[in-house]
């Protein structure tokens, strides 16, 4: 990864937006000038003949209109049910017009690979960009906000609706709040762009993102945090099997982009220096998501799948560590079509392992080429395609819903990300008592690996509960991915331990760089001048260019705790 000062990029930076605009004009005028004999007929089997497929691979249609329209985000639940948010107005609307955007919840219940029922949970929502369920209802970004949309009688359809955070910017709507991902550690993250300034109420005092960025969010303490800034528009993000981050970015050609604690980007708000992408020169990316699905191949395993919305395909890159970070090898893509309308935005791994991509399918894309109300923009139709692997057993999917803790528990251990995600988002909904209970038995049991307890020590982060017996022991475990997400956890606990501060300068000189990198930036998180000399020996030490930017990030946000003391 490389690091630029912001003096630089008008060199060879700015020669790269200059060729990054020229594509930009050509992709402008191409829609501009877009004849309606041009535009192709919206059936989806003509539009499945188009597609060329990579060695192994091969798709179906999961859903597609009348089912659902113009699927902007998705997530699935814990009984297998894809829920979709859908925005016909997009992308403005009309002085007048009636709000009628949707969460829409698909249903396979034959298994057989396509939805067979569609369910409008909610309506009257004006351009939802998220959608998170969970807790009894699903988590819905509209606009300038966030609500809870609760179902009481079971019905799949919305009873209740709470605003939980309001305040968000609105500036844009391709760059309002957006991108809803459920994290290892039962927090939401979700992601802003470049034209937002959000001023956010909450119980611990107002929190502003002036800008793009990350957040993440604690539902049942109202917490809201900033966890990275920059980015001109990204529509995607990830965390691997280890915890570790990763993101796209919609309208900037920078690839794969890793992100930490602290991490700052191109166009973050008043910043003097920024981290850049792994692939620059890549194309703008939407959506991201990881493979961890035992329907896959072992080669297949941790890679991440996006999509390159304007030259209709979908890309997989291969991450390989490199010192504190990673570096990123691109792949033959999954999807490659010559269909104009073909617009993948969103990707997620299902229930039974396949990858399932929305598809905004629309000839017209963007706002700054195309007048908003242009007639050629399609209101109406979308699908969902869903990629499996040839002669691959399917994954089993999870039975959560009325389980028993203990068995809900040990889904903790399943080879699948699915299982293991919905198993601690489920035990959110069990007896307290019960589940640190069944955690605690779990830990102990032979057999159990590292990537075992740390899955039990991110349930116990998703239910709120400080686990520090098992935290230190991951803390000295002898795999550095171990310890690195071991450290993370103390980034968020560190208000909540007596000894933080001494567990983080142990970590801050360890062997491995990525170990020192979350332990300085927990330090930073931590503040004041005993942080700062904690993480005074990472300076002398062997430094790549994240360790450098988190030292030099800390120094400039820590500096009026340690320069007093210097002088």
């Amino acid at each position: 990864m490389r690091i630029e000062y912001k003096s630089f990029l008008f060199g060879r930076f700015g020669q790269l937006l200059a060729v990054l605009w020229t594509i930009f004009l050509s992709q402008a005028w191409a829609q501009r000038n877009l004849r309606p004999d041009a535009i192709p007929k919206p059936d989806p089997q003509a539009q499945l003949k188009t597609f060329v497929m990579d060695e192994g691979l091969e798709v179906n249609l999961f859903a597609s209109d009348p089912m659902i329209s113009k699927p902007i985000g998705m997530n699935w639940d814990e009984q297998g049910r894809l829920w979709v948010v859908s925005s016909r107005l997009y992308p403005q609307i009309k002085p007048g017009e009636r709000s009628d955007d949707k969460v829409i919840v698909l249903e396979d219940s034959n298994a057989d690979g396509v939805a067979d029922k569609s369910t409008v949970f909610a309506e009257n929502l004006i351009i939802p960009t998220g959608i998170m369920p969970g807790d009894g209802g699903a988590y819905v970004a509209n606009s300038t906000e966030i609500l809870f949309l609760r179902d009481i009688d079971g019905d799949l359809r919305e009873d209740e609706r709470d605003v939980v955070l309001s305040g968000f910017g609105t500036e844009d709507t391709h760059h309002i709040i957006h991108a809803f991902r459920g994290g290892p550690d039962g927090m939401l993250y979700f992601n802003q762009s470049i034209y937002i300034h959000s001023h956010v109420e909450t119980p611990y005092g107002v929190r502003r993102l002036l800008a793009g960025g990350i957040w993440h969010y604690r539902p049942e303490s109202g917490e809201l945090e900033v966890f990275s800034r920059g980015f001109v528009n990204s529509w995607g993000h990830i965390f691997d099997r280890y915890g570790q981050s990763f993101a796209t970015d919609g309208a900037y050609g920078e690839g794969i982009n890793y992100v930490f604690p602290g991490s700052v980007f191109v166009t973050a708000h008043s910043s003097k220096k920024i981290l850049r992408g792994l692939n620059p020169g890549q194309p703008k990316h939407c959506g991201l998501e990881v493979v961890n699905s035992s329907h896959f191949p072992a080669e297949w395993q941790g890679n991440l799948i996006t999509n390159d919305f304007r030259g209709h395909r979908v890309n997989r890159f291969v991450i390989s560590e490199s010192g504190s970070g990673y570096v990123s090898r691109q792949a033959p893509d999954l999807i490659r079509t010559s269909h104009s309308a073909f617009r993948p935005i969103d990707v997620k791994i299902g229930p039974d392992g396949a990858l399932y991509i929305a598809d905004w399918y629309n000839p017209i894309i963007q706002h700054g080429e195309v007048d908003f109300r242009d007639p050629r923009r399609d209101h109406v139709h979308g699908r969902i395609w869903r990629v499996t692997y040839k002669g691959r057993k399917l994954s089993s999917k999870p039975r959560l819903a009325g389980q028993s803790v203990p068995v809900i528990v040990d889904q903790l251990r399943s080879e699948d990300g699915y299982t293991r995600h919905f198993a601690k988002r489920r035990l959110r909904q069990e007896d307290q008592g019960k589940v640190k209970q069944a955690l605690g038995k779990l830990a102990l049991r032979n057999g159990i690996s590292s990537e075992d307890k740390l899955e039990i020590l991110w349930a116990h982060q998703s239910v709120n509960h400080l686990e520090e017996t098992l935290l230190r022991e991951l803390l000295v475990d002898q795999d550095h991915r171990i310890r690195a997400a071991a450290v993370r956890v103390i980034y968020h606990w560190h208000k909540r331990m007596k000894d933080a501060l001494e567990l983080l300068g142990v970590a801050a000189v360890d062997a491995h760089p990525q170990v020192r990198l979350e332990a300085v930036s927990a330090l930073r998180q931590l503040g004041g001048i005993d942080a700062f000399r904690k993480m005074l020996p990472v300076f002398g030490m062997q430094k790549d260019k994240n360790l450098d930017f988190a030292l030099w990030l800390a120094a400039r946000e820590l500096q009026e705790a340690w320069l007093p003391a210097l002088e």
